[in-house]
């Protein structure tokens, strides 16, 4: 039997590996320094919740067949270095990833936004038609007990991050895939902690577009210059499968998709959301999936978990979630919301939460990211600057760097849960967007905001 051992088992996505190869059969143990929900109760219901919280070389045996390192382990955890000094196979997260699938096809989706997204899409539509699969996406999906799968199926899709591997693999996790169909949706900057330049960021891409193997496709977003600039330049030896904005309608609310002679009625919306089931489309056709079966698919598809997720609604006005914090993403949320509601007001609050978005000199990346909004705000905590340990953003300088002196800034839940409260809805959508919690707020609770 093999026998797997996970250093930092506790992360979201290493706990869901963990229990993925527990149920294909492996030997799962584990451990990490501290362990939260919904991790603590997964990881129990499965059986591989370790014992007591802490790291212990003695957990590290010569007969482990692989030692699966997460990201949050550090370079002198004592069971890192056991380990080491057994001369056991260690692995970053992705790295194992393509151990486990060195014989399927392997799909990687990648790019500065939307990867989540197609992902899931790509998902969906594979379940909708009944294909056996593998997965690993970001997010918890409608549908899908978990966001990690390893069986023996013959294709495995990827969400492609290009954050750092683990803390001995410093190379981005994407690169550790080498997909035979790939999909890069663009590039924006991004992870400035980790690519203190946009040149040093968009090398990232031009590796991965290097080390693909000659013949292998590409599905790229044609319509980000950026990415077709670096697409002619280093994909030549790739077969390039290039997509742009769908024909669709938007007609009372709803948005109707065309391909070729069908049509699908969306269940979600939004340019962003357009291009990225384009890039899907053209996945499920290299997998053998027809446009007709992908539109019957695609049409119950109700997006990832809090990506433009609906809160609450009724005839006049609509609260929405987005996962949205990078300045492009933002920039195309809103716009996605104001072209699906042209009479509504938009009134729309970015919480700054990424070591990125909370950086001064960063934050000039912002520059006209909010202007979609009717009214804007923006959102950050003192205690998210005292946990990254970054200096106090002054309210002034975050006015001038999103170029708008009407944007409301907030630094405490209750005068943005007070400004919430005041606003009108009638013909008024509300959009929150962050990649945390604004301190704790009670998303289901807003519904009362509507009346």
């Amino acid at each position: 039997m093999t026998k797997v051992h996970f250093i930092a088992i506790g992360g979201s996505v290493m706990h869901q590996l963990a229990i993925a190869l527990k149920i294909k059969g492996y030997e799962v143990s584990g451990s990490d320094d501290e362990i939260f929900e919904p991790a603590l109760s997964n990881l129990k219901q499965a059986g591989i919740l370790p014992p007591s919280t802490g790291w212990d070389a003695t957990r590290i045996t010569p007969d482990l067949d692989a030692v699966i390192l997460g990201m949050h382990a550090r370079a002198d955890n004592p069971e890192l270095l056991k380990a080491k000094e057994l001369n056991l196979k260690i692995y970053s997260f992705p790295e194992y990833i393509y151990q486990e699938s060195r014989n399927k096809t392997r799909i990687a989706i990648g790019g500065s936004h939307g990867k989540t997204t197609t992902t899931a899409m790509v998902m969906h539509v594979l379940q909708h038609s009944g294909k056996q699969f593998d997965y690993l996406v970001g997010a918890k999906l409608e549908g899908f007990s978990q966001s990690v799968n390893i069986t023996d199926a013959p294709v495995i899709v990827c969400e492609a991050d290009e954050y750092p591997a683990s803390v001995i693999e410093k190379r981005p996790k994407f690169h550790f895939l080498h997909p035979q169909i790939a999909v890069l949706t663009g590039i924006a900057w991004d992870h400035i902690n980790v690519f203190p330049t946009y040149e040093i960021y968009k090398e990232q891409f031009a590796i991965f577009l290097r080390t693909m193997e000659a013949g292998s496709v590409l599905i790229y977003n044609s319509s980000d210059t950026e990415l077709s600039e670096l697409v002619a330049h280093e994909g030549r030896h790739l077969r390039l499968i290039p997509y742009n904005m769908p024909i669709h309608m938007i007609s009372n609310g709803v948005t109707r998709v065309y391909f070729d002679e069908g049509f699908a009625d969306l269940e979600v919306f939004g340019g962003h959301n357009l291009l990225n089931m384009h890039a899907a489309k053209l996945v499920c056709n290299e997998l053998g999936i027809s446009d007709e079966e992908f539109l019957a698919g695609i049409a119950s598809f109700k997006g990832a978990a809090k990506r433009l997720e609906l809160i609450a609604k009724n005839e006049r006005s609509a609260i929405y979630r987005d996962f949205a914090h990078a300045p492009s993403k933002v920039k195309a949320t809103m716009e996605a919301v104001k072209q699906q509601y042209p009479d509504r007001k938009l009134i729309a609050v970015l919480e700054l939460h990424t070591y990125s978005s909370l950086n001064a000199d960063f934050l000039s990346e912002y520059a006209g990211a909010m202007d979609p909004a009717d009214v804007a705000g923006v959102f950050y905590s003192k205690h998210a600057l005292e946990i990254k340990r970054m200096p106090d953003l002054d309210p002034e300088l975050v006015k001038a760097r999103f170029g708008r002196n009407d944007l409301h800034i907030f630094t405490d839940r209750a005068a943005f849960e007070a400004f919430l409260e005041a606003q009108e809805y009638q013909h008024t959508n509300l959009l929150l967007m962050s990649s945390g919690t604004y301190d704790g707020i009670d998303f289901n609770g807003l519904s009362r905001l509507l009346g």
